[in-house]
């Protein structure tokens, strides 16, 4: 509801020009993505942090295979080799303790699920289906869908909390401190919220997903350096690894997005195109420059 109010008030200040988007699939979409964020929030209370990294591990592999079999898309061997060497290093710096149990696998394999499908077919397939149509951008996309999204987590979210621990988030005594912090996180997600949809729109979902790893090891860093967490060897090399696998995927992006431009494009016009900063122009995941 915070990302709605922001962007309401940027649209007041003509930061951008709202637009009125098919009711049916403006919803679907937001329901879609709220269920999405449930259920990862559900997956990591219900499991050990281990088994939730590998749960964010598996998001890059199952949205790749989505990718090749629905959107037809196609990966280089060494696309997949630099993602493997990043989700090895990542798996390296983070997985501690891999604790199971029947019902967090089971929101596990459902949160996978509807990420992947809510990254590829609403961020992707949807977004540039109203683009054509509408000409809509990221913002105001987002602006449309975040009153469903906050919808349906504040509809559901009370109840499966209370069945799943059996404890009320009305009961919870909210000091002046807890709601200070909840509105400092509600902002911090405006921007979370706007990048996510940017970063999406003008990428795809699997360097996304990339971008997400390189936050768990700065979390990493960051948690050493200014909080003192523990720090072994095996986080540095699984960090190092991880930096190296995103590297390597970046410059391959690159060096694949401009193959595909120059054999696009005639000989007189290559001089004029501008390459983007990862992933490929010509691959469906991106949006219109006049859209970003």
């Amino acid at each position: 509801m915070v990302t709605f109010f922001t962007l309401y008030v940027a649209q007041r200040l003509r930061f951008f020009e709202p637009k009125a988007i098919e009711s049916q699939t403006i919803i679907l979409f937001g329901l879609l993505n709220g269920t999405s964020i449930g259920l990862l929030n559900l997956s990591l209370g219900f499991n050990s942090i281990g088994f939730y990294q590998m749960t964010k591990l598996a998001i890059i592999p199952f949205t790749v295979m989505l990718e090749t079999i629905f959107l037809k898309k196609k990966f280089s061997q060494s696309i997949k080799l630099s993602l493997l060497v990043l989700l090895l290093g990542v798996g390296i710096a983070s997985v501690t303790d891999l604790k199971l149990n029947l019902l967090g696998s089971i929101l596990s394999l459902l949160a996978i699920a509807t990420t992947c499908v809510g990254q590829i077919v609403s961020f992707v397939a949807m977004t540039n289906t109203i683009q054509k149509k509408l000409k809509v951008s990221s913002t105001q996309l987002l602006y449309q869908s975040s009153p469903y999204q906050a919808a349906i987590l504040f509809a559901a979210g009370p109840f499966v909390d209370k069945f799943l621990t059996k404890q009320n988030v009305y009961g919870y005594s909210y000091s002046p401190v807890v709601v200070g912090f909840i509105i400092m996180s509600c902002l911090i997600a405006v921007s979370v919220n706007f990048s996510t949809f940017l970063v999406i729109g003008t990428t795809s979902p699997v360097t996304y997903q990339v971008l997400g790893h390189l936050k768990t090891c700065l979390v990493l860093s960051f948690g050493y350096t200014l909080l003192h967490d523990p720090f072994t060897a095996k986080n540095i090399i699984g960090i190092l690894v991880a930096i190296f696998g995103m590297a390597l995927y970046s410059y391959l992006s690159v060096s694949e997005s401009k193959k595909k431009v120059a054999d696009a494009l005639p000989v007189s016009q290559m001089k004029n195109e501008e390459s983007p900063l990862l992933g490929s122009k010509g691959s469906g995941h991106h949006q219109d420059k006049e859209n970003n």
